[in-house]
């Protein structure tokens, strides 16, 4: 299927794969093409911009765009349960919802810590209150790795952390190049960011595992920032390194 990322504002990354850098945190939002579902990767930080990514989306596959097939988002995938990435998936109603094991203990558990942060960040109190009130758990919960195929892409799920967060996810699409999309395990606009929910001395850990599953020649996403390279995945690994203190 040939989707015309650059002529809807997106950003191609490989074949069936682009993004979007979402304003404000610069947050990325991820869409995986195949012939019969379509993958959005992390879903912005309120309903309504998760709204106007399914709706970028509904017009990235309409028929005469990306040609016959899947017209709608078939699957969401949750890189880490922080406000800016995950608020938006109250408006995919009907895709299936993927996250990292043990995912849900914030999203449905500690829904109210993740709306003081989505406020205390900026957002308006209405949106994220909204947007909090109406997270569902998530269907699959993947531990290790898990395959996705979309028809014609065969896409893996895999959890390589805690590290950012308890609970992070990373998606690796085939193709030439191959696409990493990283969530905030890698960030190239400003230092990763290690809050109170973060595994700091597994976080070098995490990113060896990242490297191995994509390879030197992968095009690595961040979940904030300009797609990067391995040998900018292996420095931000070292300096976590020293900053933490582990090997």
């Amino acid at each position: 299927m040939t989707v015309f990322w650059e002529e809807s504002g997106w950003e191609r990354l490989g074949p069936g794969a682009g993004r979007s850098r979402l304003p404000v945190w610069d947050c990325t939002a991820g869409l995986v093409v195949g012939e019969r579902g379509a993958l959005m990767v992390d879903a912005g930080s309120s309903r309504g911009e998760g709204a106007r990514l399914r709706a970028e989306a509904r017009r990235l596959l309409a028929p005469g765009s990306a040609g016959p097939g899947v017209t709608d988002v078939t699957h969401l995938a949750l890189t880490h349960p922080h406000f800016d990435h995950v608020l938006g998936a109250t408006a995919f109603t009907g895709a299936e919802t993927f996250g990292a094991a043990g995912v849900d203990a914030v999203l449905v558990h500690r829904r109210e810590e993740l709306v003081a942060d989505a406020v205390r960040h900026g957002l308006d109190p209405h949106e994220a209150a909204e947007a909090g009130a109406a997270l569902l758990p998530v269907h699959h919960q993947v531990s290790g790795e898990r395959t996705l195929d979309l028809g014609g892409v065969r896409v893996v799920l895999a959890t390589v952390g805690p590290a950012h967060t308890a609970h992070d996810l990373v998606v690796l699409v085939p193709g030439e190049p191959v696409v990493v999309f990283c969530g905030d395990l890698v960030e190239e606009s400003g230092e990763p960011q290690a809050g109170p929910d973060a595994v700091p001395a597994l976080w070098p850990a995490a990113l060896d595992r990242l490297l191995e599953l994509g390879g030197e020649d992968a095009r690595y996403v961040p979940g904030h920032g300009a797609v990067v390279d391995a040998a900018f995945v292996r420095a931000q690994r070292d300096t976590l390194a020293a900053c933490f203190g582990v090997s």
